[in-house]
């Protein structure tokens, strides 16, 4: 009788057990133009909070598009939940410009750092967390250190540019579309000089149509090493040296602008945070719709070790 008892007294409190080890994974609207994910740890006292801030595109607080869903955001915010540190990922304002009536000739690279002040303001004034740390990926990284400046208390860039977008779209359609780069290089000069372009080549109209020029204006004037050298805080910058969108040299040209960083290649990460021991680009890109593969298995605690050491 007494073996029974205490296996039902064990299975009662099992699951209470479970419970209390489970973190806060809580929906949060910032305002009309944020909506994400809370996951907070229950285990810590005021943990540190990482803001996730997504790469280019419509990417949503996991980091997934329509067509590419590889939850490279959400099981980021899981591994750090899991050592114990909070996180916030929030879908990008893009994805709500047809319910708000946003036009895209009216969208601004500005809007994107706006977003991300306004998400770092809300989680200072709720008090919850100790160390507030922006994380930017891709794109997200120039985002983050515009708004890290002076308001966060560390900065971390994965796979961030180095130089600015006109120089980047350049340099990959030398290497996707050869016969174009001249032209392409000729239509950015045009935008820089005179605030907009006409003469591109139709083949370029994705990257040129005239509804997203004052967009690229937006974030071409915007030099990735000028603003990480005005950060005066704690500094990680990540990248892996399988990403094909976004090289290690970038990473290194934002080092050099900031000695006092920590830069960390990750062997094999490629630009949705998995490892590829392939250097096949097919291979490595059908990894941006799997899900279920893991994260590079450095990468957390690389995060998790440059977080813990800032308290």
């Amino acid at each position: 009788m007494k073996f029974k008892l205490l296996s039902l007294l064990i299975l009662i409190a099992a699951p209470l057990l479970s419970q209390e080890t489970q973190p806060i994974d809580e929906e949060i609207t910032i305002n009309e133009f944020i909506s994400g994910s809370l996951l907070a740890p229950t285990s810590e006292d005021k943990p540190p909070l990482v803001i996730i801030i997504a790469g280019s595109g419509p990417t949503d607080r996991n980091g997934n598009q329509s067509f590419l869903k590889n939850d490279s955001y959400k099981k980021l915010a899981r591994g750090l939940s899991k050592e114990g540190i909070a996180s916030f990922r929030y879908d990008k304002r893009i994805l709500k410009a047809q319910e708000l009536g946003i036009k895209e000739s009216e969208l601004s690279f500005n809007d994107f750092v706006t977003d991300a002040v306004s998400v770092l303001d809300h989680f200072r004034e709720k008090d919850d967390y100790g160390k507030i740390i922006l994380l930017g990926h891709s794109q997200g990284s120039l985002i983050g250190m515009l708004a890290a400046e002076e308001k966060a208390d560390a900065f971390i860039s994965i796979a961030g540019a180095g130089k600015p977008i006109d120089s980047i779209i350049v340099e990959q359609i030398a290497i996707q579309m050869p016969g174009f780069e001249a032209g392409t290089r000729k239509s950015f000069k045009e935008m820089r000089e005179k605030g907009s372009t006409s003469s591109y080549n139709p083949m370029l109209e994705a990257i040129f149509r005239p509804s997203v020029q004052p967009f690229l204006l937006s974030w071409m004037i915007y030099d990735p090493v000028a603003e990480i050298a005005k950060l005066d805080i704690p500094v990680l910058i990540l990248n892996g040296t399988n990403d094909f969108q976004v090289t290690e040299k970038e990473a290194e040209l934002l080092k050099e602008a900031n000695p006092e960083a920590k830069l960390v290649l990750l062997e094999g990460m490629n630009h949705v945070l998995t490892k590829i021991e392939s250097e096949d680009t097919l291979t490595n890109s059908k990894s941006y719709n799997e899900p279920a593969l893991p994260l590079h298995p450095e990468l957390v605690p690389t995060i998790s070790a440059f977080i813990k050491d800032l308290e």
